[in-house]
């Protein structure tokens, strides 16, 4: 049986591209008979917020959206990111950061990537001594991925999209990822592929902008065995200016069309699924 997800952030509230990705997938379910879920992706808790959380749950429901329970909220699934990190660590997979995005930036021999500049790799090469010395000194790190030696274990990887078909992964592309911090326990990446392992996800439907990084998280499947998933890119819903709707840019939101009198029907024809 087939399942897909929606998984918003709880930073703002939904809007007009929000709708477009979760109608998406919920169709896909109603489709092919299957299930569709509903997971709220919280673990930046400095700009996470409850009260968008249940906003989230009201506006889709309005929408006209059913989903299966439970809806799972990361916060409360922080020590199984956790063990997943050990996991990798025990492996030779893990190692403290001591730089600085202003480290990475400055650094004359940084390439750039699907995420930005590449982590030229500084402190892969510290001794476990040095590294300890570091921590005990308080100094603030995140986890890196070794991702040479990641790919070097996993061997040759590839996926399949329903629009592009099969793609051939190149997760060193990405360069040494953060898969921690001390202020987010778990990176998007590390948290949405076991999640959607954890959920039982088939098929991940998302937006084409998050299509390279189905390379990373293919490779992190590979790493703790985990089930691989269908994937469907769809394109992004655009505003009038021709650029991407985004909560930063104060894209219409779901409940100013509401308080507006917008019934649901027409919110989502003018999120494309009319």
């Amino acid at each position: 049986m087939i399942v897909t997800r929606f998984a918003p952030s709880p930073t703002g509230e939904l809007h007009l591209g929000h709708a477009h990705a979760a109608l998406t997938a919920w169709e896909a379910a109603r489709a092919e008979g299957g299930r569709f879920l509903l997971r709220i992706e919280d673990i930046d808790r400095t700009r996470c917020r409850p009260v968008f959380t249940g906003q989230i749950l009201e506006d889709l429901a309005w929408l006209g959206l059913v989903w299966a329970r439970p809806v799972r909220i990361q916060s409360a699934h922080f020590a199984e990111y956790r063990a997943a990190l050990d996991q990798l660590a025990g492996r030779g997979l893990l190692y403290p950061c001591f730089c600085t995005r202003k480290d990475i930036a400055a650094a004359p021999t940084a390439p750039h990537g699907p995420d930005g500049p590449l982590y030229p790799g500084t402190c892969r090469a510290l001794t476990p001594a040095e590294r300890a010395e570091r921590i005990a000194a308080g100094q603030p790190y995140a986890l890196r991925l070794d991702v040479a030696a990641a790919c070097a274990e996993a061997g040759p990887l590839c996926w399949h999209d329903r629009h592009a078909g099969t793609v051939t992964a190149d997760p060193a592309r990405f360069g040494d990822v953060v898969l921690a911090r001390k202020d987010c326990p778990a990176s998007y990446h590390l948290a949405v592929t076991l999640d959607d392992a954890r959920q039982g996800v088939t098929l991940v439907t998302r937006g084409e902008d998050l299509f390279a990084a189905t390379d990373l998280h293919r490779l992190l499947q590979a790493l703790f065995g985990l089930p691989v998933p269908d994937y469907a890119h769809h394109p992004l819903l655009l505003g009038p200016d021709g650029r991407r709707l985004a909560k930063r840019d104060r894209a219409q939101t779901l409940r100013s069309l509401r308080e507006a009198g917008v019934d649901p029907a027409q919110v989502r024809a003018m999120a494309g699924h009319g």
